[in-house]
């Protein structure tokens, strides 16, 4: 939908962005033989293996995925295993789609920028565009040309060919750069496409079932917020003697130091039993210990 669109060009925006910062500030070639493949391609692949992370453990559905059980009261059929199979894999390769537009990004700009290029694959140049001492072994020759991405290494007499390399090498990342944003637009038209043709919704039912679901998220989570707050607030008031945001509170109650033990520490979930858990050491305190303890009034004019 609307949304997905401009999250994802939100995204590709910011990833924009912290490419340029990042190879202003961080990108340094070494322009030596066999550390400029290294450095190139750990500034291409480091950073877009990072952000294809960063993007599965941001999406919801990952967590979806990874935590969702089949109920063990469910008898499902061989047919329903199958679906569940095909839902599974719809799933999948939607977090997937949304996870690459970070890292595709990013390896797209940088190979449109040429820097990273340049510097991981100098020295693999042929030597026809070095005009150097004939005489000179192949590692020498590659001696050099691994230095021609730093211009104040190269000597006054070379520095035709290194311009020439340094276009050469520019003009091949370019190219990729481009392929890749066609791939991958072609790539992403042709699935829409596919999903279209094998959707057995019509595109008007498509667009309500998309409202649907996006109207029950967004009040799924109005209940749960104020479910989860009204009956923490029974936890808290068992705990102090009033809620918060009582009006003409008549007393307070003192907790005992035992009882400030008993819910302070760590803790994250402890089962009960079956079917639920408590959530807290305050939500353990509540459901074990009865309502008792000192009291103090607070109103003196009674």
């Amino acid at each position: 939908g609307k949304e997905v669109i401009v999250a994802n060009a939100i995204i590709a925006i910011l990833t924009i962005g912290g490419q340029q910062l990042f190879s202003f500030f961080t990108f340094s070639c070494p322009c030596h033989v066999g550390q400029n493949l290294i450095y190139g391609l750990a500034f291409l692949g480091v950073p877009a293996l990072i952000l294809l992370i960063v993007g599965f453990a941001l999406n919801n559905q990952t967590w979806r995925l990874v935590t969702g059980k089949r109920s063990p009261l469910q008898q499902e059929e061989t047919r329903n295993r199958l679906l569940q199979c095909k839902l599974t894999c719809f799933v999948l390769c939607s977090i997937t789609g949304r996870a690459l537009v970070a890292p595709v990004t990013w390896l797209a700009v940088t190979l449109i920028n040429g820097s990273f290029y340049v510097c991981a694959v100098s020295e693999y140049v042929s030597v026809y565009y070095f005009e150097g001492n004939p005489n000179a072994t192949a590692s020498e020759h590659r001696k050099i040309l691994a230095a021609f991405p730093c211009s104040q290494l190269v000597p006054p007499e070379l520095s035709r060919a290194r311009d020439e390399v340094i276009l050469l090498l520019r003009y091949q990342s370019q190219v990729a750069g481009w392929l890749l944003i066609a791939v991958v637009a072609i790539t992403v038209f042709l699935s829409y496409c596919l999903a279209s043709c094998f959707s057995p919704l019509s595109f008007l039912h498509f667009r309500y079932w998309t409202s649907y679901v996006h109207n029950e998220r967004d009040l799924f989570d109005e209940a749960m917020d104020q479910h989860s707050r009204l009956y923490a607030m029974q936890h808290v008031r068992k705990f102090f003697g009033f809620a918060p945001g009582s009006e003409n509170v008549k007393e307070i109650r003192i907790p005992s130091l035992r009882e400030w033990q008993a819910i302070s520490g760590l803790a994250f979930l402890k089962l009960v039993d079956e079917e639920h858990y408590d959530y807290s050491l305050l939500h353990d305190w509540a459901l074990k210990d009865s309502v008792n303890g000192k009291y103090l009034k607070t109103d003196e004019t009674r």
